[in-house]
């Protein structure tokens, strides 16, 4: 039976750790995305040219959910599919998981999101509920060209139980094939698996100390060998182009992190505000983020993790008949409730995520509408990312505000701001979107909050964040 190939807890929720402030890292010199296997490094971060490109469907032996959205098509090794795991358990970091699984598909990988669980639907360590493409036992006779793991607690302690997992990347680990680890991870499910051995490794600071001592780095990335590990949600992008460098080379990590807008420091500004109000509130901050079919799942994910972790108090909704989505690259994610049962609460804000089919979806939402145009003449906050800031234009919400947008999208509005990853006017928050989405998380934090909240958030995320 499935049920006793993996040793499975019965935990309560998963419970949020509170980490020290990270170790500051220090970047290589150069322009291309470069890794010295078995050195420290970490990767450079080049400026966004591209825009969205349409996907190329895939096919695998193991049951998986293709992309729909988009990924790097010009590659000449797209033609060469490589097979990725990505296992998850029940206090699986979100954040990890999904920009593993994003970013890899992006670059043309298969990937097969598996449970180590007796069922498909896994609840996150941050409270996203994800669905598994399938279970662990159907990959066990299945050759992967990755192994990636993604950390969490108790999900790293989940998959370090499991038996199946733990056969399949010793055999990858003996076999020389690729496989790695992000934030708890190597501490504790790669090393009590014995895969560490005579491998310099990193991990989340918190559990530095569990690493032996002669070959722990203290690196955002770590690659040794077949093994690559990373420290935490906030070096995901990191980890995941590290991966997409190894099995499809520089060019396509490069062009994957332009696509994504992985910005130098000194690229472009972090933030801009304008019109400058107080967001302050006397209660918990309630917010809400509408999802449907083609919302981009990484701004998705990373919002609703990052405002968890500050104790915003989330209600993720479907505007679908199913609280069930399918995200822009093939993600399934379950939301809290229907955006008809979520209408009837007040929120101090709302935030619209993007991807291109999903901004077309929350656009034609006659419930969405109404909420938002009741937000905005109740002067209440309004938020969107990517292309969705179009929704708001569409629906005369943005008039002389300033905003920004996904390149693709930033034509269209009225006031447009080109250069800064996230834009404030007043009570309107906007953003490029993808991984620009962590610095407008942490800009609603430190909106509602203050700096200092932000600032502590952003250290257990192991995320670059400004002192003052």
């Amino acid at each position: 039976m499935e049920s006793l190939s993996c040793l499975v807890l019965k935990p309560s929720p998963p419970t949020r750790l509170f980490f020290p402030p990270r170790i500051p890292q220090m970047a290589l010199p150069g322009s291309a995305f470069v890794f010295p296997f078995s050195m420290d490094y970490q990767l450079p971060i080049t400026t966004a040219k591209l825009a969205l490109k349409p996907i190329r469907a895939s096919t695998s032996t193991v049951p998986t959910t293709p992309s729909t959205t988009s990924t790097v098509t010009s590659s000449p090794t797209a033609a060469s599919t490589k097979k990725v795991l990505v296992p998850i358990g029940f206090g699986t970091e979100e954040m990890e998981a999904v920009i593993l699984v994003d970013v890899l598909r992006r670059a043309g990988a298969e990937v097969t999101v598996a449970s180590v669980e007796p069922q498909l639907e896994v609840q996150a360590s941050g409270g996203t509920k994800l669905v598994a493409d399938t279970r662990i036992s159907t990959c066990s006779d299945c050759v992967f060209d990755l192994v990636a793991l993604p950390g969490g607690m108790p999900g790293s302690a989940q998959l370090r139980d499991c038996e199946i997992l733990k056969k399949i990347t010793s055999k990858q680990a003996e076999e020389k094939r690729l496989y790695g680890g992000i934030s708890t991870a190597p501490a504790v499910t790669l090393l009590p698996w014995g895969l560490l051995k005579r491998k310099r490794t990193t991990c989340h600071p918190a559990f530095f100390d569990r690493l032996p001592t002669f070959w722990a780095v203290k690196s955002n990335i770590q690659v040794s060998g077949e093994l690559t590990t990373s420290q935490g949600p906030g070096t995901s992008f990191l980890f995941a182009l590290a991966l997409v460098e190894q099995l499809f080379g520089e060019s396509v990590a490069r062009e994957i992190g332009e696509l994504l807008f992985m910005h130098s420091a000194d690229d472009k500004p972090r933030k801009e505000e304008f019109n400058k109000v107080d967001w302050a509130v006397s209660h918990t901050p309630r917010v809400l983020v509408p999802v449907a079919n083609g919302s981009e799942e990484i701004e998705i994910v990373t919002i609703v993790d990052i405002l968890r972790r500050a104790k915003v108090d989330v209600v993720v909704a479907s505007i679908e008949k199913s609280v069930k989505i399918l995200a822009s690259q093939g993600v399934k994610i379950i939301a809290d409730k229907l955006i008809g049962d979520a209408a009837g609460s007040i929120y101090d804000l709302i935030i619209l995520p993007g991807g291109v089919a999903g901004t077309e979806r929350l656009q034609k939402s006659r419930i969405l509408k109404k909420l938002l145009k009741e937000q905005d003449a109740a002067g209440r906050i309004l938020g969107a990312v990517c292309s969705s800031p179009t929704v708001l234009h569409k629906h005369g919400l943005l008039k002389e505000n300033k905003a920004t947008a996904h390149p693709s999208s930033i034509t269209e509005l009225s006031n447009p701001v080109d250069g800064p990853k996230v834009v404030i006017d007043g009570k309107l928050i906007t953003s490029m979107g993808l991984a620009t989405v962590s610095d407008f998380a942490l800009a609603i934090v430190s909106k509602f909050f203050g700096h200092a909240r932000a600032r502590s958030v952003a250290e257990g995320l192991v995320f670059e964040y400004p002192r003052s």
